[in-house]
């Protein structure tokens, strides 16, 4: 049987959680992550990667509530594996605390993580008084400068590859790949002309953070790091017919998740793989024809 060449831009969290789905589910697929970038040089070795979701104003609360489960899910059976250190995968617990009551008090996912409570407020008056609402819960944290490493270690035993360029037009792979996976993030500006993508702002996180734990005024700063989270409306994971050098391509979609990457990579990258195998069933019907 002839491999299906599958070509996945990008090597964020994203994309190499993409690449290492279609790699395990499709092993008749060659996979090729193409990126400029690897870690420990990409926007997501810089996330903090603890794992609640955010909402999105035009995804289905179920699409999204399944996003999050799956991805919870997949980190938590690391973080209970022996592959825990090796993969920077482990549970923590924690607070989350607004200055005002939210409309929702309990989001969506509270059912999804472990042991999620209100605080009261006496609890807040004594840990956050400048606070209105709060809530502890325990989840995942995914320390991205080992996992992503990781990751690439699972791509290669399913037989991936990663190939270091930068890829400035899809025309470029239009004759290399039977399929085309965008988890380009910000670079989806150029590749797909979508301006929605945002490169987000920066603000003095040490002061606020100080603000909330004073404990931490005295804190070395072991280093600095910037990044661009490139963020939308609503992330974009859906496929796409281009026209390329002359030949109808499959492009699958799978990017502008802005902060909350590392939340629901695994998740998408799922939803990716479904189109991925769309693309192929519609391949092998057209050569039918």
């Amino acid at each position: 049987m002839t491999r299906v060449r599958v070509g996945v831009v990008g090597a964020g969290v994203v994309g190499l959680s993409t690449a290492v789905c279609i790699a395990e589910a499709l092993p008749f697929c060659s996979v090729t992550v193409l990126a400029e970038k690897f870690s420990p040089d990409t926007t997501s070795d810089g996330a903090a990667g603890i794992l609640f979701a955010n909402s999105f104003p035009d995804i289905p609360l179920e699409r999204q509530r399944r996003w999050f489960k799956d991805s919870l899910d997949h980190l938590l059976s690391i973080a209970q594996s022996e592959q825990a250190s090796e993969a920077g995968v482990l549970l923590t617990s924690g607070w989350q605390v607004f200055k005002e009551v939210p409309i929702e008090k309990k989001p969506f996912w509270s059912d999804l993580v472990i042991g999620f409570q209100l605080l009261t407020q006496d609890e807040l008056g004594q840990l956050f008084p400048d606070h209105k609402f709060g809530q502890a819960f325990t989840t995942v944290k995914c320390e991205c400068v080992p996992y992503l490493p990781w990751l690439e270690k699972r791509l290669r035993k399913a037989g991936g590859n990663m190939e270091q360029r930068k890829v400035r037009s899809l025309q470029e792979l239009s004759h290399s790949y039977d399929v085309i996976v965008n988890c380009s993030g910000l670079g989806s500006k150029t590749l797909v002309g979508d301006d929605e993508v945002d490169e987000g702002d920066r603000e003095d996180m040490l002061a606020r953070c100080i603000r909330l734990e004073p404990s931490l005024c005295k804190a070395k700063v072991l280093r600095e790091w910037v990044g661009l989270r490139p963020g939308r409306k609503n992330p974009r994971v859906e496929r796409d017919l281009v026209q390329l050098q002359g030949r109808q391509v499959p492009v699958v979609h799978n990017y502008g998740h802005g902060g909350s990457g590392v939340g629901i990579a695994w998740g998408t990258s799922m939803d990716a793989l479904g189109l991925v195998k769309q693309c192929l069933h519609d391949m092998h019907l057209q050569a039918k024809l």
